[in-house]
């Protein structure tokens, strides 16, 4: 258990805990463990190499082989990428040629040749049936073999580790960061918090947990240990019983609840019971979850605890036997009746919702008056409403502000994207401006004063995290719609996922682009060869593992972007498979190597979603001739079966087409908002920090920074969105 609970650690925070241990001669030990982690891309930080030296060699060792594991897993090194063609990239098969091989070598096979026959005789031939197709020729170790070492280069990733705390002192720390965040948590995210809360649960806890899904996590470990649970709506203890459940705390899928004892029911009753009793109002809440509610009643049995009667009233309002008209109905039927005065005013008493309601408002006044009133009640709600909130409509109304025809891009909470005609009508500068001066007015205003400012250029076109479901869980992972320079002269895409039961076909393809998003060419394993370009070849099952590559030489593509994509051919979802992870790594010209070397992965992905058509990021060429990612982590629905990037190629070109076009808020905006007129900044060029203590922004923490520095990189991003 402690080795899970270090893995929490280094992962989220890239600080490997105070290790534990006799005193000795450890420095030869800890100088093999910095040269094994250089192998992965990864390296002792001075501190912590320092540290290690004091410590026994024998506690050296046993410390870096529980760390190895973690790091590799991290970069996607932990399993063996093998390539269907052994000696990926080089001499890969024109894809007419190759399959015309598949078949005469099937045609030389007694076991085969029958079958191969009849459907060449019908004019259609399944490349499945060929013994050759799709099912790797040779063994890792023999694709090992064939390979030449990778050439180190100044280029390759180094991420540092640093000296952490003692490990109940990091856990702690990272149970309150992760309970006290103002933005919601991705599922990944989640579940750790779980593991965390459960430990935590008697120590110290946040001010305030501001995120309902958070919360209900923390009651679930409160609930188990007797503490006080944090209710405040009934949709609180909803999504507590969803979590005793297993089920979705989010609300989005159902939850098929489980039998419940009688203390747990009893704890759930009297939450239900306290909320209602304090603010009758809250009734009214019911009605957005009413089947949820309904089947949790089943589970409560309210009528056998005549002492709360207000929670047996949340059951009746569920089954429509009590009344309680809600707030949406009441707002439905002002909006239906165009009268923006009622619904402002109604909307005033949840300032949230009036929030996500300005550009309809706008829309919909009938004058100027109306506008004004719209304009005035949000900024006098402002205060009340989160700051995640306050940026996201800051961003909404920047990207109104812009005329153009660009689509409208459309994404649910699992990443499921589309992207539609955008046919809302403008909405006047004036009253657009006046919104976004008073939200960048009230950011500022909950903005910390951060003293010095040292920040990383690099971080300055990051998108703020207003929501960690707008990031899949990995490696060098950026949210949504953030930018980053791409350094390089080989980029290489690769995915490896493995089956649980049933044969599962992944494809690795890449669409490429023309500036105008019509299609230029495509690699998958229809085109294993394109202009600049080789595909690693199709491999169809993976019952042991299976991995694809794809190699770009950048200054070879045509077009302008290059569209990434894993298409599920057959089998399982990326919910179902046992695993599955996408990324990249970048090389110089000539360092050659395997197909996989993890000390040149940028960045390692997650495949997790409904769709059956997964698009990571996308590449796009500068009019300076530089390359940039944009990132997506989006999910197209797809087929049932049989995706291919051939048949996705319009849906694909809209959507990234969308997203490409929006603007998101960036760190870069909030540096400016924070640092403007009051505070120095400096921009970090990789040279010596300062002695003083800092705010240090960036994507990855520096050596030397003062201990009383306060530190935001990409793990814990969050920390900047204000309450």
């Amino acid at each position: 258990m402690a080795h899970s609970l270090e893995s929490l650690v280094i992962r989220h925070t890239r600080r490997l805990p105070v290790p534990e241990g006799p005193a000795g001669e450890g420095a030869a030990a800890a100088r093999q463990f910095d040269a094994v982690l250089t192998s992965v891309g990864f390296k002792l930080s001075a501190e912590l190499l320092e540290r290690l030296s004091g410590l026994s060699g024998a506690a050296v060792v046993h410390l870096a082989e529980r760390t190895l594991p973690i790091v590799s897993e991290m970069v996607g090194d932990h399993v063996p990428h093998n390539a269907y063609f052994i000696d990926f990239p080089a001499n890969v098969p024109d894809t007419e040629e190759f399959w015309a091989r598949c078949v005469a070598e099937a045609l030389g096979d007694d076991t085969s040749r029958e079958s191969v026959l009849t459907q060449l005789a019908h004019g259609v031939l399944d490349l499945l049936s060929l013994p050759t197709y799709g099912r790797y020729q040779h063994t890792y170790e023999e694709m090992l073999a064939a390979q030449d070492e990778l050439i180190a280069a100044a280029g390759d990733r180094v991420t540092v580790l640093h000296l952490g705390r003692d490990l109940d002192g990091e856990l702690t720390d990272l149970y309150l960061a992760l309970a006290g965040s103002t933005t919601p948590l991705g599922e990944d995210h989640l579940r750790d918090l779980k593991v965390l809360a459960e430990r935590c649960a008697h120590g110290p806890q946040p001010e305030s947990i501001p995120v309902r899904e958070n919360r209900a996590v923390v009651n679930e470990a409160r609930l188990g240990v007797g503490a006080g649970l944090l209710l405040d709506t009934v949709t609180d203890v909803l999504r507590l019983a969803c979590a005793l459940s297993g089920g979705d705390v989010t609300l989005q899928e159902p939850t098929r609840f489980r039998k419940l004892s009688r203390p747990v029911r009893r704890g759930l009753l009297a939450g239900l019971d306290a909320v209602v009793a304090a603010n009758p109002a809250k009734l009214a809440d019911v009605h957005a979850h009413r089947e949820p509610f309904k089947r949790l009643g089943e589970r409560l049995h309210p009528h056998e605890y005549p002492r709360w009667p207000h929670a047996a009233d949340v059951f009746a309002v569920a089954r429509g036997e009590k009344e309680a008209r809600s707030f949406g109905s009441r707002l439905e039927q002002l909006l239906d009746d165009f009268d923006v005065p009622g619904a402002v005013k109604l909307l005033k008493s949840a300032p949230g919702r009036l929030f996500r309601a300005l550009d309809l408002l706008l829309r919909i006044a009938a004058d100027q008056e109306e506008r004004d009133a719209v304009v005035a009640a949000a900024v006098e709600v402002a205060p009340e409403v989160s700051g995640r909130v306050v940026l996201s409509v800051r961003e909404h109304f920047h990207n109104r502000e812009r005329e153009t025809d660009e689509p409208r891009i459309f994404v649910n909470r699992r990443g499921r994207a589309w992207a539609a005609p955008d046919v809302r009508p403008a909405i006047p500068a004036a009253d657009r401006d006046r919104l976004i001066a008073a939200l960048d007015a009230e950011t500022r205003r909950r903005l910390p004063a951060p003293g010095r400012l040292l920040v990383d250029p690099d971080v300055l076109d990051v998108a703020l995290p207003l929501s960690g479901r707008a990031t899949a869980a990995g490696f060098g992972v950026l949210p949504r719609g953030s930018v980053s320079e791409i350094d390089g002269e080989r980029l290489r895409f690769f995915v490896y996922w493995k089956e649980t039961g049933e044969r599962t076909d992944y494809d690795l393809s890449a669409l490429l682009l023309h500036s105008d998003y019509s299609t230029d060419s495509w690699l998958s394993y229809t085109a294993l060869t394109a202009v600049g370009g080789e595909h690693s070849g199709d491999v169809t099952e993976a019952p042991d593992g299976a991995s694809e590559f794809i190699e770009l030489s950048l200054d070879r593509v045509r077009g302008t972007f290059v569209v990434p994509q894993v298409n599920i051919y057959a089998g399982e979802s990326f919910e179902e498979v046992e695993e599955s992870f996408f990324g990249f790594m970048l090389r110089d010209g000539e360092q050659k190597g395997r197909p996989f070397e993890p000390r040149t992965v940028r960045m390692k992905s997650e495949l997790r979603g409904t769709g059956r058509v997964a698009l990571p990021l996308v590449f796009r060429r500068g009019d300076d001739g530089r390359w940039r990612a944009k990132w997506l982590h989006l999910h197209l629905k797809g087929l049932s079966y049989a995706n291919r990037v051939e048949e996705n190629q319009v849906s694909v070109s809209k959507v990234v087409r969308a997203l490409v076009e929006r603007e998101q808020l960036t760190v870069g905006y909030l540096i400016d908002v924070m640092s403007r007129d009051t505070t120095a900044m400096d921009l970090w060029d990789g040279g010596p920090v300062p002695d003083e203590p800092v705010t240090y922004i960036g994507l990855e923490r520096p050596e030397g920074l003062h201990p009383d520095s306060r530190v935001v990189t990409l793990e814990n991003l969050r920390d900047l969105i204000p309450g």
